[in-house]
């Protein structure tokens, strides 16, 4: 039989009401003559709530009791969901991660996905099970302890057995009904997009596109896993949602495909560094130890052997940087003068694949800002995407000014 997987994101299983929607989704699938893999998350608010006992018990907690805890809520969904479709004469079973197995690396909270045998899911099929319900974002580390894989891993859950299991498609079921070229809820013109190439939607989850966890368009994107962005709460069509698919899949598209931006960032300046060869390795190196996201990175041209250093991270990092930074300086790694933070910044950036092949793009977002009198602090590119650091209180202005410039609004 085929194998379909659908994954179920939290606010798609929040009450037992949800889960047997859900549930009738299930067995839709099952009556085209799918065997299917459904990954749950946990009940929307369960994670919070089980990460809140952690940190009030421990607030220096051991990771691997962490891992232990948080991962429960996944359990109680998956043995929900697996009982309602036997409430429906649905053959299913509920598994976690440890019997699939999902074999993870050993950074609890934050491990990665290292194989799954498909052996054990494959032969009660065979056997007559027609769903398996898979608790998400769990797995099971080379010492037998069970991991996590940080926010969001349901998705990346999902894909992987999807590429393990060579399954035809794999849908995520959320709150919202597709891939939009932005949010809606910030400009009122923002389409659903029928089609979005794997690198598009990998620059737009990465750039705070919240619909895909980025780890799980990476592995579609590698495995060639077709992906749908669903809605859970409304009826659907085969074409319903948005395809992320292969770039040669998709027939013609606008030069942008969206308009992304993240409103917690905080630019950080480390102020008149001595300009020399390894310098940049020597302010990385312990902002990378000390585990800060480091994005955007700008060099100031060198005056009299000193230099200004500018780079961005989230604003829950700063921090973080600025003890990574002053640490470094009493070492004698690195020497400045101050290291001043804006922390009222955010970064709005262009995505498109037509950027490889169309110029102007970066000219005219750069038009559209000047006019509306925004100020950019920082700027960073790539083959598909230009981003741009600015005043967060013009961030709406500009992701409206952007979205209308481009006509997003209309399909290619």
């Amino acid at each position: 039989m085929p194998v379909l997987v659908m994954k179920f994101g939290g606010t798609s299983v929040a009450t037992l009401d949800r889960i047997k929607r859900a549930a009738k989704r299930v067995g839709v699938e099952v009556s085209k003559g799918y065997d299917v893999i459904v990954i749950v998350s946990a009940m929307s608010g369960e994670t919070n709530k089980l990460v809140g006992f952690v940190e009030e018990t421990s607030p220096l907690f051991d990771a691997r009791e962490y891992d232990a805890v948080v991962s429960s809520g996944e359990n109680v969904t998956a043995g929900l969901m697996a009982l309602t479709l036997q409430e429906m004469d649905i053959p299913a079973r509920s598994w976690q991660g440890w019997q699939v197995p999902v074999k993870t690396t050993s950074a609890h909270s934050a491990a990665r996905i290292e194989d799954i045998p498909p052996d054990n899911i494959t032969r009660k099929f065979g056997e007559g099970m027609k769903v398996a319900v898979v608790a998400g974002f769990q797995g099971i580390s080379p010492e037998g302890r069970i991991t996590t894989l940080g926010r969001g891993g349901s998705d990346t859950t999902a894909v992987a057995f999807a590429a393990a299991f060579k399954a035809e498609r794999c849908d995520i079921y959320t709150d919202v009904d597709g891939v939009y070229t932005t949010d809606p809820r910030i400009c009122d013109k923002a389409r659903k997009l029928d089609r979005i190439a794997f690198e598009e939607m990998l620059e737009l989850a990465s750039l705070g596109a919240k619909v895909l966890q980025t780890r799980s368009v990476e592995l579609a994107m590698r495995y060639k896993v077709k992906l749908r962005v669903l809605s859970s709460f409304e009826e659907q069509s085969d074409d319903a949602g948005t395809l992320v698919c292969d770039e040669e899949d998709i027939m013609e598209s606008n030069v942008v495909a969206g308009v992304a931006y993240s409103r917690d960032e905080a630019k950080m300046t480390l102020v008149s560094v001595a300009d020399r060869p390894g310098i940049a390795a020597a302010i990385f190196t312990p902002l990378s130890e000390a585990g800060v996201n480091v994005d955007m990175i700008v060099q100031n041209i060198s005056e009299e052997g000193r230099t200004d250093m500018t780079f961005s991270c989230p604003t829950n990092q700063v921090q973080r940087a600025e003890k990574a930074m002053v640490d470094a300086k009493e070492r004698g790694d690195i020497n400045f003068h101050d290291i001043v933070a804006d922390t009222a910044v955010a970064k709005v950036s262009v995505v498109g694949i037509g950027m490889r092949s169309h110029t102007g793009v970066a000219a005219k977002m750069f038009q559209v800002l000047s006019k509306e009198g925004i100020n950019i602090k920082v700027i960073t590119t790539s083959e598909i995407k230009i981003s741009v650091l600015i005043d967060r209180k013009y961030m709406e202005l500009a992701v409206q000014a952007l979205h209308d410039a481009f006509e997003l609004e209309k399909a290619a």
